[in-house]
């Protein structure tokens, strides 16, 4: 059953000013998070790359099936004939498009099933596998088909939460990346059982007797083939963002969760030991230096060199002028002694206080 079109604007309207902010004030959340908590985007991990291609796989698969060279055929549409059309009629149509004129089994097991209108019309709701092959159900009993195709129904979402759940596993990614990639797996399958759920809903509710006051062929609906159309590009979607969102997160440019105090603890430990590092060696440089006469004088000479280039340079006319202009026009000096008078007066107050603690 299809919303009318005013519905769905009415709720964009009421929902849109609400919702919007809300969304952008989201997604600008989650752009700055790795530079808040001092992240760099990276490569992406080859672990991950083969979970996306997967997930960008089945997505592709699932979009060319949507494709009409792909579904199974609606011999309405083929033959160009309405529904109330007789059945030899149809199925004389049918036959002459068939290779050397001869109809399959599946075209003599629905020409069995034609011969009433209630047929017909659940033949527009399941589909013609459906219709043609199931051993139990009745044109009396619109629910037997249902209970027939719930297998197809079921069969891609299905497969497509085993994928979800490969994608986002250890098993293919490693333990070093499916703590991250385990956060998504949860959301993403929620998303597919609802698709799911949606999609069953939907078939389950049709009213299939619509389209019994179609007079032409251009007024059926074709239910089975919309819904599968919109059920594999449902999935393809969801595949999709999900290995959107991975990628976003493996290569730490949005879903980042922020570091954990000991992970803070070791970097800030690593950063320490590394600057310490370079601290001994330049101490262990300078102190050989020192010792050596030769590279003593060296260093001597160098250092003498630098300062008078300086000072040859600082008595040209044009850094003069520039020195002036910076300290004249673009520093405040008033501010400057402010805040070194504020500074002094703060030092000799507390030593003041120490004095007369002492005292």
């Amino acid at each position: 059953m299809a919303i009318p079109w005013g519905t769905i604007k009415s709720l964009v309207i009421f929902f849109g000013p609400l919702l919007l902010p809300k969304a952008i004030g989201y997604y600008r959340r989650v752009r700055a998070a790795p530079r808040i908590h001092g992240l760099k985007v990276r490569d992406l991990p080859a672990p991950m790359v083969r979970s996306i291609a997967i997930l960008i796989a089945v997505a592709a698969v699932f979009l060319l099936r949507t494709l009409p060279i792909f579904s199974p055929e609606n011999i309405f549409k083929t033959t160009q004939s309405r529904l109330q059309i007789p059945a030899d009629v149809l199925f004389n149509r049918l036959s002459a498009l068939r290779p050397s004129n001869t109809l399959t089994a599946a075209d003599l097991a629905l020409r069995a099933k034609f011969a009433s209108l209630e047929s017909r019309l659940l033949y527009l709701q399941h589909g013609p596998s459906v219709v043609a092959t199931c051993p139990f159900c009745t044109s009396d009993d619109p629910r037997s088909y249902l209970y027939y195709a719930l297998p197809d129904l079921l069969a891609p979402h299905l497969f497509n939460l085993i994928i979800i759940a490969l994608a986002t596993s250890s098993l293919l990614i490693g333990r070093t990346h499916s703590a991250s990639a385990a956060r998504f797996r949860a959301p993403a399958s929620l998303a597919a059982v609802a698709a799911a759920f949606l999609d069953l809903y939907w078939v389950a509710t049709y009213n299939h007797t619509a389209n019994a006051r179609a007079l032409r062929l251009g007024q059926l609906d074709t239910f089975f083939w919309t819904a599968r159309i919109t059920r594999y590009t449902l999935i393809a979607v969801i595949d999709y963002v999900l290995s959107m969102v991975l990628y976003l997160s493996a290569t730490q440019r949005a879903f980042v969760s922020p570091p954990s105090a000991v992970d803070r603890v070791e970097a800030a430990t690593r950063g320490v030991r590394a600057a310490l590092g370079v601290a001994n060696a330049s101490g262990v440089l300078k102190n050989t230096v020192l010792r050596d006469e030769e590279l003593r004088g060296r260093s001597m000479a160098y250092w003498a060199h630098e300062v008078q280039l300086m000072r040859e340079m600082m008595e040209e006319r044009e850094v003069v002028e520039g020195v002036n202009d910076a300290l004249l026009n673009r520093l405040d000096m008033r501010g400057i002694e402010r805040d070194a008078e504020g500074w002094a007066k703060a030092v000799m107050s507390a030593g003041a206080g120490k004095e007369e603690v002492v005292g």
